[in-house]
């Protein structure tokens, strides 16, 4: 049984993406998405679903240190809604406080040339992997 999850942190130039093995809880950086204001190519999203066939979709939510919504996290939640209603997949919203951040950090010290804004999607999907009973985890 496929167990792929996609996973996206939303930005309004690009969106990170990365694809996670709900068996083994583990992520991958992928090319990130070209958007404009926040809107993607959605033929490039349409293949890029077409290519994994994921179950599931989980899109980070951009809080503020306080727990408190943004800007940023209703376009999230709005991109989120988007995904959900063209290609008729479940999609969550995950916390992402500080995984931007987190990322640069991995990324300076692998010395790796990989997109900040998809090694955030990786950290979002291995967070929503981490948690004890994941709403919609799959078995």
């Amino acid at each position: 049984m496929r167990n792929i999850i996609l996973g996206f942190d939303f930005g309004l130039k690009r969106i990170g993406v990365a694809v996670g093995n709900g068996i083994t809880a583990t992520a991958s950086a992928l090319a990130p998405l070209r958007a404009r204001d926040g809107n993607p190519d959605w033929d490039a999203v349409r293949k890029l679903l077409d290519d994994w066939k994921p179950q599931r979709l989980v899109v980070g939510l951009p809080l503020n240190m306080d727990g408190t919504a943004s800007e940023m996290s209703a376009r999230a939640e709005r991109f989120a809604r988007r995904l959900e209603g063209r290609f008729h997949l479940p999609c969550e919203m995950m916390d992402e406080r500080l995984s931007s951040f987190e990322a640069r950090g991995l990324i300076a010290d692998s010395g790796s040339d990989s997109s900040t804004d998809s090694v955030a999607a990786c950290l979002v999907l291995e967070s929503w992997f981490a948690r004890a009973d994941p709403p919609g985890a799959l078995s």
